[in-house]
């Protein structure tokens, strides 16, 4: 794509999301007595045909360039640009947030369940919906940033998440499982709904000549950054109460803000 980026990445990061909810789906039908290393088989079995039907069934598109070698000497020279940064940190505050959450959210559900014994949730099918829901809100991002424009829209989506970890700890204790369960549902939105946009202001302000290796950069940093998070509330969970635990995530969304708060992307 030339054009429009925004909207065709919200369709592909919607697509990864169903995909990452898609383990609790499986255990959901078949029944607690599955054993979770088959689920492990079973969905990287599918990813594995996945990957074989892109490459046998899906063609490159009408405005691919020739793939660019990595560039070790611009990992550093990459960051000088404002607007380039801007987008990393933004995209590196949301992956903070986004994987620590989809980790938890089982603990989120089971932590609920004990703070209030009287509630029973299935929890393999609410996870499913609480993350599946995102893929919905990826492809809206898209389409409202056509009207809105990526970066307002991805602020938004972040300012939201953001609030939802600080508000986190008050939905726990509420006596109400309805709210509770529409509270983790709109988490599931709009904790991914800014992920595709920030990737497209990280594509297009990357500079050309080097811009297989910055998007490499970011995404390698990114993904690294998700397993310090999973980890700290893994590393945490020992010693503060659960329903405590995920004002923490709030981090990320508020150094991304801080960010971009300072730059004007042009769409």
């Amino acid at each position: 794509y030339d054009k429009k980026l925004g909207r065709s990445l919200g369709y592909l990061v919607g697509a990864l999301v169903v995909g990452t909810a898609f383990p609790h789906l499986l255990k959901g039908l078949v029944g607690a007595a599955f054993p979770w290393r088959w689920v492990m088989m079973v969905t990287s079995g599918l990813a594995v045909a996945g990957g074989v039907a892109i490459l046998l069934m899906v063609p490159d598109g009408p405005h691919r360039k020739p793939g660019q070698r990595l560039v070790p000497r611009a990992i550093l020279k990459v960051f000088g640009f404002p607007k380039f940064r801007a987008a990393a940190l933004g995209y590196f505050g949301h992956m903070w947030e986004l994987y620590a959450f989809w980790a938890f959210v089982p603990v989120m559900l089971a932590t609920y369940q004990k703070l209030h014994i009287e509630v029973v949730f299935d929890n393999s099918w609410w996870s499913f919906f609480i993350i599946a829901i995102g893929g919905v809100a990826c492809v809206g991002s898209g389409q409202l940033s056509l009207c809105w424009g990526t970066a307002n829209t991805a602020k938004w989506a972040l300012r939201m998440s953001g609030i939802c970890c600080c508000l986190s700890p008050l939905f726990f204790y509420l006596p109400f499982p309805a709210l509770f369960l529409g509270f983790l549902l709109f988490w599931g939105i709009v904790v991914i709904a800014d992920s595709p946009l920030f990737s497209t202001l990280v594509a297009q302000n990357a500079p050309p000549e080097i811009k297989g290796t910055a998007l490499t950069i970011v995404n390698c940093i990114g993904f690294s950054v998700t397993i310090i998070s999973i980890q700290l509330l893994t590393g945490l969970s020992e010693l503060i109460d659960g329903q405590w635990l995920f004002v923490i995530l709030g981090l990320g969304p508020m150094v991304g803000l801080w960010s971009n708060s300072r730059n004007n992307f042009s769409d």
